[in-house]
C-alpha cells in the first residue's frame, strides 16, 4: 500500500496510507454519469430546441441558464461542502440532491414536446411555446443539478487524494478519462437514428424520430447516471475532514479570502481558463448544428429534404463527437508523460490550445468545401467522402485538447488550494467562474455576432480560433510553473 505524507495544522506533518485506486476510479466515474447527460445536451439540444421553433439566433440564449446558475450554485454549494457536518459525510448528500435533481430535469427536456401537446400546443404551427417553456425549465434545473453533482464530486476526489499532489493529478485524470467514455456512449447514442425503436412508446405524432431519440437517449441517461453515482455513495466511505475553528465567516467574505489566499497562481489560472473557454464554447453549442447547416446544407425549418439533410447532419456530427471522445479519452491517459516530455503542465496547455486554434480555423476550409460540392449536386445530395473525412478529422483532433481543458485546471486548482489551505470545494467553485462567465459572455454574443457576419455558425467558431491562440500564448508566459512537488 502507498504511503503519503499529508500536513496536520495541530502536529505537524504525518504519513497517511494514500486511497486505493479502486476508490478513486469509482467517485471519478461519477463524472462519466453526469458527462453522457452533458453529451447529449451539447449534440443534441440545440437543434431540438430549433425544431421546438426557437430561431437560431435565440438558441444561444437559452444556454445563459448554464452560467448564471454556475455563478451563484457552484461557489455555494462549494462552500457549503467544504462546511457541511452530516453523518452522511460532506460530499455525498449534494452528489445525492442534485442526482435526483439530474433525473427530474432531463425528464422535463425529454418529454417538453409531449407535455406541451397535451396544453395546448399544435403540430401546425412552427412555435410550440409550452413545449419550449418546460425545455427552459428543465434545462436550467439540469444546469443547476449538474454543478451540484460535479464540483462535490471533484472536491470528493481531492479529499480522497488528502493533499498529495501526484494522486490529485491521478484523481482528475481518472475524472477526465470517464469524461471521454460516457462522452463516446453519450455521442454514440445521439448518432444512432433508430435508438427510438428499444423504447418504441417514446415516437407520437408531437414527437418524431429526431425527438423520439432524444427522449429514449435520457431515459437511458438516468438509468446510467443512478447506477454510477449509487455504486461510488454506497462504497467508498468518505475520509474524516479536518477540524476548523468554531468562527465562520460568511460566504461573500470566505470567497474573497479564498481567491486572496489562492494569490496570483489561482488569479493566472482563472485567466488561462476563463479565455480557453471562450474558445470552447462556440463549437460546443454549436458543433454538430454546423454540421447539419454549413456541412450539409440542411435546415431544421426548412422542407423536408432540407430537414432530412439537417438531421443527417447533426447524426454525422454526434458520430464525430464520439472521435472527439476516443481521443480525449486516449490523450487523458497520456496527460502525465507528455507534460514531461514538454517541460510542465503550462507548456502541454500552450502547446494543445494552438492544435485548437488551428481545428477551429479549419472549419471555414471544411465549409467552403462543402458548399462548392452542392453548387454541382442535386438538392440533398451528401456532402462528398472527402469532406465528410476531412470535418470528422477534426473533431477527432478536438479531443487532444478537450483532455487538458478537462483535467489539468481542475488538478492545479486542488493543488492551490491544498498549498494555501483553503477548501477544495469552494476553490474549484471559484474556478468555475472561470467557465461559467466566458459561457454567459459567447451564450450573449454568438447569436448576434453571427448574424452580424450573415448567419451560420462560423464566426462564432472563428472568434473561438482567435481565442484559443491567445490562451496558448498566455498559457506559456503567465501561468506558474509547478511546484517541486506538482
Amino acid at each position: 500500500m502507498d504511503i503519503i505524507q499529508v500536513e496536520n495544522p495541530e502536529n505537524g506533518p504525518k504519513k497517511v496510507p494514500a486511497s486505493p485506486t479502486w476508490k478513486l476510479m469509482l467517485v471519478a466515474s461519477i463524472g462519466a454519469g453526469v458527462q453522457f447527460g452533458w453529451a447529449l445536451q451539447l449534440s443534441l439540444l440545440t437543434p431540438y430546441v430549433q425544431l421546438l421553433g426557437v430561431p437560431h439566433v435565440w438558441a444561444s440564449f437559452i444556454w445563459l441558464c448554464g452560467p448564471i446558475s454556475g455563478m451563484v450554485v457552484q461557489p455555494i454549494v462549494g462552500y457549503s461542502s467544504d462546511r457541511l457536518k452530516s453523518k452522511y459525510g460532506r460530499r455525498k448528500p449534494f452528489i445525492f440532491t442534485g442526482t435526483v435533481l439530474i433525473c427530474i430535469a432531463v425528464m422535463l427536456i425529454g418529454l417538453a414536446a409531449d407535455i406541451g401537446f397535451k396544453l395546448g400546443d399544435t403540430l401546425d404551427k412552427p412555435t410550440k411555446p409550452r413545449a419550449v417553456a418546460f425545455f427552459v425549465l428543465g434545462f436550467w434545473i439540469l444546469d443547476i443539478a449538474n454543478n451540484m453533482v460535479q464540483d462535490p464530486a471533484r472536491a470528493f476526489l481531492a479529499d480522497l487524494s488528502r493533499h498529495d499532489h501526484r494522486q490529485m493529478r491521478k484523481a482528475n485524470a481518472f475524472f477526465s478519462f470517464f469524461m471521454a467514455i460516457s462522452n463516446v456512449l453519450g455521442y454514440a447514442a445521439g448518432s444512432f437514428s433508430r435508438l427510438y425503436k428499444f423504447l418504441p412508446f417514446t415516437l407520437n405524432n408531437e414527437c418524431k424520430i429526431y425527438c423520439a431519440n432524444l427522449k429514449t437517449c435520457f431515459f437511458i441517461d438516468v438509468i446510467f447516471l443512478l447506477i454510477l453515482v449509487s455504486l461510488a455513495l454506497f462504497m467508498v466511505r468518505e475520509p474524516e475532514f479536518e477540524k476548523r475553528s468554531e468562527h465562520e465567516d460568511p460566504f461573500f467574505v470566505q470567497v474573497n479570502s479564498t481567491i486572496r489566499n489562492l494569490g496570483r497562481p489561482m488569479l493566472m489560472l482563472f485567466l488561462v481558463t476563463a479565455i480557453n473557454w471562450i474558445a470552447w464554447f462556440p463549437y460546443l453549442l454549436f458543433n454538430t448544428d454546423w454540421v447539419g447547416k454549413e456541412i450539409y446544407g440542411g435546415n431544421p425549418t426548412g422542407p423536408d429534404p432540407q430537414k432530412h439533410a439537417y438531421d443527417d447532419g447533426v447524426r454525422i456530427g454526434s458520430l464525430g463527437l464520439m472521435l472527439t471522445a476516443v481521443t480525449l479519452g486516449l490523450m487523458s491517459l497520456t496527460i502525465d508523460p507528455l507534460s514531461k516530455v514538454l517541460g510542465g503542465a503550462r507548456r502541454l496547455w500552450g502547446v494543445v490550445n494552438f492544435v485548437l486554434a488551428v481545428a477551429l480555423a479549419l472549419t471555414a476550409a471544411a465549409t467552403k468545401m462543402a458548399q462548392h460540392a452542392r453548387r454541382s449536386s442535386p438538392p440533398g445530395t451528401p456532402p462528398p467522402r472527402g469532406v465528410l473525412a476531412f470535418t470528422l478529422t477534426l473533431f477527432a483532433a478536438m479531443g487532444i485538447p478537450q483532455a487538458i481543458t478537462f483535467s489539468i485546471p481542475f488538478a492545479l486548482a486542488s493543488m492551490f488550494s491544498s498549498d494555501s489551505g483553503s477548501g477544495h470545494g469552494l476553490s474549484l467553485g471559484v474556478l468555475n467562474l472561470a467557465i461559467v462567465i466566458p459561457q454567459m459572455f459567447v451564450s450573449l454574443i454568438s447569436g448576434p455576432w453571427d448574424q452580424l457576419f450573415g448567419g451560420g455558425n462560423l464566426p462564432a467558431f472563428m472568434l473561438g480560433a482567435v481565442a484559443a491562440f491567445i490562451d496558448g500564448v498566455l498559457a506559456f508566459t503567465v501561468l506558474p510553473p509547478p511546484s517541486s512537488n506538482s
